[in-house]
């Protein structure tokens, strides 16, 4: 047997040299146009361009970024929602739609160069260790983190870490004028994905849902038990701006509102293969009123649930149309740490329909005909969505709904006036920012507040509201007394963010916001007490091409 293994390798040994030899000779740079493994492989020759590219061409080239621009520029060829993300993103990415990460658990401002604490994460880290609203955070481990030269990208990499691993933080407590260090231990923080829940009135909870990810099915879950603790028999879910996640999530939250054996959508690919999904019965608000509310900016996931119920005649939906994205990715390892997420089938709601809008001239026009839903007065009236009376369908109890280009809601509410959507737009930034330099300066005279009675009995005076106007009216033209109201209400609601949490936040914007308020209009006009809600959109309001 010795004998016969000291023939073997020194053989195979050479063997594996003489294909080496082969390989190498066909990969020499000045050989001929003949392929290696394949004959007029299009494959073959893009790899052969960047490595002639990478070994000959005159001057140095960073060929990673080559190949990048060639895998957007090839996937631009295909579909608007098919993506590459490099290696270099991917973390973040995995982040968002995994839910969580791992750091100190902290919101902060770069506020005059210096990290300051918005809020700790409650239960997080840093709250478990004293860290207070308003605290700066001047040094970790040793590196400064305050000045003019230090990226927020730098600084975000400092305080994040492997979970368990300690980090001394150096911070400053202005409201008491003390310096200190605290030993922090990283731990996993969530990324919300349940944004904000509490009772709209004493039997009707309100969720918002602002993407789907990983963890959201389980927050959704969590915060429905709890509503329903608090008496909720009916729910407003709050889907706008949703831009989507997880196809399994959305189908998950979809049962909860669905009987047993109702489709809640099939999916078609390119060989034909259907695959559909039905609901199980288990889920703990079927046959309960639902009211879904939408916008221009809700799509994919968002669109599966509004869809699903609309089409199985459950609750009631509230809004304008949906984007209109009615294709399912896929995510793709590519070997390098990057990943493509390509399309691979498109999803049909219960009778049938596809949503997606059309994308045959390129994404520049798809994305163009989203713009254009500003410019020919959809967001402003009912009567000018154009639908194909070609995508005509019913649903079992014959209401008319209509594919391509996104859910129609049941009932249209318009978008506000360029001014009010302008001010409301600032309420995502600008105003929790002007906020924070407020409670910087006033933070004392908040501590006679806890969340109940701030809610209640704080008002917004006219001085604050003067310096807001002060504030901004040198670099925005808007006409802010003409919107004090909404804008006192704002500034309120982001102090209640600050001060205490997202559903305070949520709860006062709800009294002046315009679908809230017509769900209630609806919920005491309309329902009938079995779950099924009066359609107030009919398609004799659209204009049907």
């Amino acid at each position: 047997m010795k004998r016969r293994n000291t023939f073997i390798w020194p053989t195979i040994i050479a063997l594996a040299l003489a294909i080496g030899i082969f390989i190498g000779g066909k990969l020499h740079f000045n050989d001929s146009s003949k392929k290696l493994f394949t004959k007029n492989s299009n494959k073959d020759k893009l790899n052969r361009l960047i490595d002639f590219i990478d070994y000959e061409y005159v001057d140095e080239v960073n060929t990673d970024s080559i190949v990048d621009v060639t895998v957007n520029n090839i996937l631009e060829k295909l579909d608007p929602h098919s993506v590459y993300i490099p290696k270099r993103d991917m973390t973040k990415v995995s982040e968002n739609m995994k839910g969580d990460f791992v750091g100190i658990g902290v919101n902060f401002y770069m506020y005059k160069d210096t990290i300051s604490v918005i809020r700790p994460v409650e239960d997080g880290p840093s709250y478990l260790k004293g860290i207070q609203q308003g605290d700066r955070i001047l040094m970790a481990d040793g590196d400064t983190l305050f000045g003019l030269g230090v990226p927020n990208d730098e600084v975000v990499k400092k305080l994040k870490g492997k979970k368990g691993s300690p980090v001394e933080l150096q911070v400053y407590r202005k409201k008491e004028d003390k310096l200190f260090k605290v030993v922090v231990e990283r731990d996993v923080v969530p990324i919300k994905s349940v944004e904000s829940y509490f009772m709209l009135t004493p039997d009707m909870g309100y969720l918002k849902v602002n993407r789907f990810a990983e963890s959201t099915y389980r927050e959704f879950k969590k915060a429905l038990r709890q509503l329903e603790a608090m008496g909720a028999k009916k729910l407003t879910l709050d889907l706008r701006d949703n831009p989507g996640g997880y196809l399994g999530i959305a189908e998950k939250m979809a049962d909860e509102f669905l009987s047993e054996g109702k489709l809640i959508l099939f999916t078609k690919n390119k060989r034909g293969k259907i695959d559909s999904v039905f609901a199980t019965g288990k889920g703990h608000f079927k046959n309960k009123p639902v009211y879904v509310l939408i916008n221009e900016k809700s799509a994919s996931a968002s669109e599966i649930i509004a869809g699903s119920l609309q089409d199985n005649d459950i609750g009631t939906i509230v809004g304008r149309r949906s984007f209109g994205k009615g294709l399912v990715q896929r995510e793709m390892d590519l070997g390098d740490g990057s990943v493509v997420r390509l399309t691979v089938s498109r999803y049909y709601t219960p009778t049938g329909r596809s949503i997606q809008k059309s994308y045959e001239n390129g994404n520049r026009d798809y994305y163009q005909k989203f713009m254009d839903r500003y410019h020919n007065g959809e967001l402003l009236s009912v009567d000018s969505i154009k639908v194909a009376d070609s995508l005509k369908f019913k649903t079992p109890k014959g209401k008319v709904v209509y594919g391509g280009g996104g859910i129609i809601p049941d009932v249209f509410v318009p978008i506000g006036s360029n001014e009010s959507e302008a001010i409301a737009s600032m309420n995502f930034q600008f105003i929790p920012f002007f906020v924070f330099t407020y409670l910087d300066e006033h933070r004392e005279y908040f501590d006679r507040f806890n969340k109940e009675s701030f809610i209640e009995e704080y008002v917004v005076d006219d001085i604050f509201f003067e310096n807001f106007v002060t504030y901004f009216s040198k670099s925005i033209n808007i006409d802010f007394y003409a919107h004090e109201e909404s804008i006192k209400t704002y500034l309120k609601a982001a102090l209640a963010a600050q001060l205490f949490d997202a559903n305070a936040h949520a709860k006062i914007l709800s009294g002046t916001d315009d679908m809230v308020l017509k769900v209630l209009e609806l919920d005491g006009a309309n329902s009938d007490g079995s779950g099924q809600n009066t359609t107030v959109l009919t398609d004799k309001n659209l204009e049907v091409e």
